[in-house]
């Protein structure tokens, strides 16, 4: 019977990150062929990077084989190899997918633009491309790129993988305004911005919040918490309780967005009566421990 579930579990892992590979791989063409194309306008990351590479090379130098999809294929290739030595084999397999299926639908599906207006093809890029990637990493596989440049930092320094896009996207689009000006960086802007805001929000792995908890049963919530969700707790200390002047103890944990479900329901099942206080943390230093991405 167990052997029977953990097969059905790991085949729905399975579907599920192959369905991110298709989800992302039909987010990035429509919103480099139906939106950003038109108006002229650059996406996030090593995206943008191929789509100025086909613009320079096509405009000033008249080659028309190194179009964004190839380049987007060709640039990504020493990024896999690092991520299969730094981050892990399953993971670099499917982004492989995810970036061979991105080359094929750039390639061959187009489409007609659906408006001339740079602001809403910038949003509405952004809103697309942000979506399919946040998706995809929150199923566990990268879209390439600057994806894989962030999960290795963020480890190191616990950056968000949108803030380091938004470095890197800086340099984008000061070229993209040396060649169409910059009312046309200004609206690339906007859909990188809007992208990484996205990426951020559904990416919520990456999201550390402090929790603070004020309990009667301090062994059992942190046999369960430890337990359960693999995270070390600290005791801050004992306390009373200024109405009821019952002795309480004070515990110290941190935990991830993405985690929040799995420690509501801990709290719901060891000790419903208890005060739980909980805070986004900015930044964060020292031992955490994240599962690693295979």
């Amino acid at each position: 019977m167990n052997t029977n579930l953990s097969e059905f579990f790991h085949r729905y892992q399975r579907w599920n990150k192959l369905t991110a590979t298709i989800t992302y791989a039909i987010s990035v063409t429509i919103a480099v062929n139906i939106f950003w194309s038109s108006s002229n306008l650059y996406g996030s990351g090593i995206t943008g990077f191929a789509q100025l590479i086909q613009t320079i090379t096509h405009r000033y130098f008249h080659i028309n084989f190194l179009t964004t999809p190839v380049m987007l294929l060709l640039l990504n290739l020493p990024l896999l190899f690092i991520a299969w030595n730094k981050i892990g084999h399953h993971f670099t397999i499917y982004t492989l997918i995810s970036l061979v299926l991105s080359t094929i639908f750039m390639h061959y599906i187009s489409g007609e633009p659906l408006t001339n207006n740079p602001i809403i093809n910038a949003v509405f890029g952004g809103l697309i491309n942000g979506t399919g990637t946040g998706f995809a990493l929150r199923m566990g596989i990268s879209t390439g790129g600057l994806d894989i440049i962030g999960i290795l930092m963020r480890r190191k320094t616990g950056k968000t993988v949108g803030t380091i896009n938004m470095v890197f996207n800086f340099f984008i689009l000061v070229a993209s305004a040396l060649i169409f000006g910059w009312a046309t960086a200004f609206y690339s802007a906007i859909g990188i911005f809007v992208s990484a805001r996205v990426m951020d929000l559904l990416y919520t792995k990456q999201q550390r919040m402090q929790v603070l908890i004020v309990t009667d049963t301090p062994k059992k919530v942190i046999d369960n918490i430890k337990v359960g969700m693999h995270r070390g707790v600290t005791i801050i200390g004992e306390a009373k309780g200024a109405y009821t002047r019952n002795e309480k103890t004070i515990l110290l944990t941190i935990i991830s967005r993405y985690e929040l479900y799995d420690f509501h329901k801990i709290m719901q099942e060891t000790d419903p009566n208890s005060f739980v206080s909980i805070t986004n943390v900015a930044k964060l230093y020292g031992n955490f421990y994240e599962k690693k991405v295979n």
